[in-house]
């Protein structure tokens, strides 16, 4: 059985939440921190031997005496976060052990993850070296200038990205080691600079990113809608029971 690591950035400004005292990932969604929504469906699999999230050196004495009660539950390593999110996650591949097949990074932000689409994007990265997962976009899309319209731009072929992003471990420290200061939004964009292919995985959108307070409210909304396991069963004493809907 091939061995994953993930990795969960988690040391961001979330300037876009609109709250000045808690980054979006520590909040609360429903009674439990988004981080620990989005990162407990991977520490619950067999094939996850690690376990990393990227905190901000200004959040890490803070983080660890706030989730102390959530971190006695779970096998997560804590690793600081750098300047921008490519430097978080370099900081966490340097960690990975050597016997890791796979490595994927996951969103702290990205909290309504489910099994079947995690299994989907793992046999996908199996198969293909890399794979991410991803919706294809069905809005009309406009290119703006100051406010108006100024190009109807083809929608055909394009897909909004998604995480987990899951590549061979050794494909990915490639494109990390060529990333020389490239500032990349994923890191599937690294990875398609030195050739790698990428496979794209449909997912759902429910698969939501938490940026805005709006999208929080969206998420509060979904949670109960997220697809289960039957038997499936909270990890821990603290987490919550949802509906078995398959």
């Amino acid at each position: 059985m091939p061995k994953f690591a993930v990795i969960l950035p988690a040391a961001g400004r979330s300037q876009r939440f609109g709250d000045a005292r808690r980054k979006k990932p520590f909040v609360e969604l429903k009674g439990r921190p988004v981080w620990v929504r989005a990162i407990e469906p991977f520490i619950a699999r067999d094939d996850v031997v690690q376990a990393l999230v990227v905190v901000s050196p200004d959040d890490m004495e803070w983080f660890r005496e706030k989730f102390r009660p959530n971190l006695a539950f779970m096998n997560v390593e804590l690793v600081e976060g750098g300047a921008e999110r490519a430097d978080s996650v370099q900081n966490a591949l340097a960690r990975v052990k050597a016997d890791v097949d796979y490595v994927a990074v996951h969103d702290a932000a990205r909290p309504l993850i489910a099994k079947k689409w995690i299994d989907d994007v793992f046999n996908a990265a199996v198969e293909d070296g890399g794979a991410i997962l991803a919706t294809p976009i069905t809005s009309t899309i406009k290119r703006g200038e100051k406010g108006r319209i100024s190009e109807t731009v083809s929608r055909a072929g394009l897909w909004a990205a998604q995480t987990p992003q899951v590549f061979e471990r050794k494909l990915l420290l490639d494109a990390f080691a060529k990333r020389d200061g490239f500032s990349a939004t994923d890191e599937a964009q690294l990875v398609e600079r030195v050739g790698g292919t990428v496979r794209l995985v449909e997912c759902p959108a429910m698969n939501m990113k938490i940026t805005t307070r709006d999208d929080f409210r969206m998420a509060e909304s979904l949670l109960d809608a997220l697809p289960k396991e039957k038997g499936l069963r909270p990890l821990h004493p603290f987490a919550d029971e949802g509906p078995t809907l398959f």
